[in-house]
Formats: structure tokens, sequence, C-alpha cells
């Protein structure tokens, strides 16, 4: 070989560079769609609470008469004046015997959720979940640490946001 003649890769090489290249690529696009459906299976699960919480047609006060395992039971006054009815709330939101607070019902059926920020940031809890989730994929997949760090610090605040709304 001459000095100053460029090197020459063999076909195989350069075969397995471009293989690799792809395999690299692939995995790529592999976790940007992981992290993309973990994002919108977030958004879709938290939409069916957090439309009626945020911008709900039928709003009014809920007073909590009874709670069980799960869910609690109690009379919405709606605003528009129609008469009281009976319907069922998360045992998580509901809060004790006797509390009232302001609410939403889902349409169509008649379960409650808050509609103040603890009811809206805790409707959106789904979605905090998976920003959490996309947080881990997004470091470990893509290598993107500061977009994985600030998803993660962004579904940690959301939850922890709805916990505290709640909780004091």
């Amino acid at each position: 070989m001459r000095s100053g003649a460029p090197y020459k890769r063999s076909r195989r090489r350069r075969l397995g560079e471009n293989v690799y290249g792809m395999l690299l690529l692939a995995k790529t696009l592999l976790m940007v769609v992981v992290a993309a459906v973990l994002l919108v299976a977030g958004v879709w699960s938290s939409w069916g609470s957090a439309y009626p919480a945020m911008a709900g047609e039928e709003r009014g006060t809920v007073r909590v008469t009874d709670c069980g395992d799960d869910e609690c039971t109690g009379r919405f006054s709606a605003d528009t004046g129609s008469t009281p009815a009976e319907v069922t709330l998360g045992q998580a939101v509901s809060g004790s015997p006797g509390e009232t607070f302001d609410a939403a019902l889902r349409p169509g059926e008649r379960h409650a959720v808050r509609a103040d920020a603890g009811g809206i940031l805790y409707s959106w809890a789904p979605l905090g979940g998976a920003l959490l989730l996309a947080s881990i994929v997004v470091v470990g997949g893509l290598r993107m640490r500061r977009l994985g760090v600030g998803l993660g610090l962004l579904g940690a605040a959301l939850l922890g946001g709805a916990w505290a709304l709640l909780t004091f």
C-alpha cells in the first residue's frame, strides 16, 4: 500500500457498518414509538375524567353521604337548579362523609368528578404515571438525559401536586 493512498475497506466491512447503523436507527425509532405510545395512552386514559373536571357541562356541588371500600355516594346539586341526584365518586377524591366540594358529572353517567384544582390534577394522574414511564424510556433507550429528567420531574410534580391538594 502506498503512503498517501486512502485505505479502502472491504465490502464485508462496509456492509457490516451499514447493518450496524440500520440497527441503531431501528432501536432509536422503536424507543421513540414506545415513548409516544406511553404518552398517548396517558392522555387517552386521563381524558375521560379530565374533560368533565375542566369543562364539564353539568357542574355543581356534591355533599358526600356514605363511603364504601372503593366508592362514595353523595347528593349532587347542579348549578342550574335541577333536583339533587344521587351520584358516585371515587374514594380517593371524596374525603369523608359530610364534606362538600365542587364537582362535575361525566356525560351520560351518574359518576361525579371533582372540579377543583385537586380533582383536575387527580384526573390527569394517569398522564403523570405515563410521563414517569416515558422518562425511563427516553433516558435509557434514547440516551436523552435532560429530556428524560424533565419528563420525570413533570410527572412527579403532577402526581405530587394532586396528592398534596387532595390531602391538605
